[in-house]
């Protein structure tokens, strides 16, 4: 008798974001997306962040991997310290002035200043590989900083973000304060700084939404524009702040916008002598203007306005890292029955043609219609074995396989 295949649980469909929220995912996006903070309990989370991040961790980042300005920074009472209050030559062999000096860092700490890791979504493996699949989860480029605070400090005062935030407390224990916007759905050259006064007004006289003590394990979902500051208790406390550069329906206007370069009377100078100070001068060419550009929205297309977006927002986050030397020797080996896959957090669309045409975020790389159903199976997610793709023989197969290695859409194994 054949045995049965053991099933198991079904795989979950958001496992990075699941970290990050408690709850049903989808509720999460209908409810609180955008819209609401969300205090999420380590006990209704998939377990603590030990694998992510620890304090030893910082310490081997300050102290043993070279960081440079400007993977770190740090601050007191929401005053940034100077470059040159931490860093130094990189000594016999590096020929740097910029690195990162442990004993400086120690001093500032023990000074009451809180260390700031920046972009730990491209120098700390574990974070790398998180902010890949969480990228992959929510459909926005993913950005990972560690702040790590002594005790009783606070490290910035209240502000906003111009990205959604996930708070993963690490170490210790930190209190938070999270307020109602000041300034709803900021854009990126919106700052909290444009509205300093409303936000120290209302993290002063307004009741907060969420004033609660973040312990290891916990998470907290801050959208942004939502006023927050937090200070830390007892000894040391450490959290990692997750940012979502949220693409926004502004991008949509902003492509739609470019992509009306297309329409010749828009590129229409104005008339000699205007003066753009004037308001009735400007009225007169606003309602013409206003005209042209209706008229072209009626004819821009989906496809247009997605391949702008492509360009624009696939390079935020860079797929899972490629090992050079090992995919060398991959590629070297690569035959009949040798696993691959699609390279985990890489963007791909497929265009169907003569010739098919496989649309990454810098390039295009085109391969025969008869390709077609081949490519489309190898790029689907799905890892396959050379010479189980259809429709092509499997020479044809290695071929193909080779091809999209080199390009680095594939990597081997399952």
């Amino acid at each position: 008798m054949t045995p049965v295949p053991e099933t198991g649980p079904p795989p979950d469909r958001r496992p990075a974001l699941r970290r990050c929220v408690a709850g049903d995912a989808d509720e999460f996006a209908r409810n609180y997306w955008g819209l609401r903070a969300l205090l999420s309990p380590a006990a209704e989370l998939a377990g603590p962040f030990d694998d992510l991040f620890t304090l030893d961790d910082a310490d081997e980042l300050l102290s043993r991997r070279g960081l440079r300005t400007p993977f770190l920074r740090i601050a007191k009472n929401g005053a940034v310290v100077g470059d040159n209050q931490f860093t130094g030559p990189g000594g016999v062999g590096a020929e740097i002035g910029d690195q990162v000096r442990d004993d400086k860092v120690a001093a500032l700490f023990a000074d009451g200043h809180t260390v700031v890791l920046q972009a730990l979504h491209r120098t700390w493996p574990p974070l790398v590989d998180f902010a890949t699949q969480l990228s992959t989860d929510a459909g926005h480029p993913v950005q990972i900083n560690a702040y790590i605070t002594p005790a009783q400090s606070q490290g910035f005062s209240s502000h906003y973000d111009v990205h959604d935030v996930f708070v993963l407390q690490v170490a210790g224990e930190k209190h938070w304060t999270v307020h109602e916007p000041v300034h709803v759905d900021p854009l990126r050259n919106q700052p909290w700084t444009d509205h300093s006064d409303a936000v120290a007004e209302a993290a002063r006289d307004q009741q907060p939404v969420v004033d609660a003590v973040l312990r290891p394990g916990d998470a907290l979902y801050v959208p942004r524009g939502f006023l927050h500051s937090a200070r830390a208790l007892g000894g040391v406390s450490a959290h990692l702040t997750v940012g979502l550069h949220t693409m926004t329906r502004y991008l949509l206007v902003q492509e739609l916008a470019a992509l009306a370069a297309e329409h010749g009377e828009l590129r229409t100078a104005l008339p000699l002598g205007f003066d753009p100070g004037d308001p009735s001068q400007v009225a007169g060419e606003l309602e013409q203007v206003a005209k042209l550009f209706t008229d072209y929205l009626d004819t821009a297309t989906p496809e247009k306005l997605a391949s702008r977006l492509r360009r624009r927002t696939w390079s935020g986050n860079r797929p899972a890292p490629l090992a050079p030397l090992a995919h060398a020797a991959a590629l070297a080996d690569l035959a009949v029955g040798t696993p691959v896959r699609l390279r985990a957090g890489l963007r791909v669309h497929l265009v169907p043609g003569d010739p098919v045409r496989l649309q990454l975020s810098d390039r295009t790389i085109t391969f025969p219609s008869s390709t077609g159903a081949a490519v489309a199976r190898a790029v689907s997610g799905e890892p396959f074995e050379v010479g189980s793709l259809p429709s092509l023989d499997e020479s044809d197969q290695v071929v193909l396989v080779r091809r999209l290695m080199k390009e680095g859409v594939l990597v081997a194994g399952l």
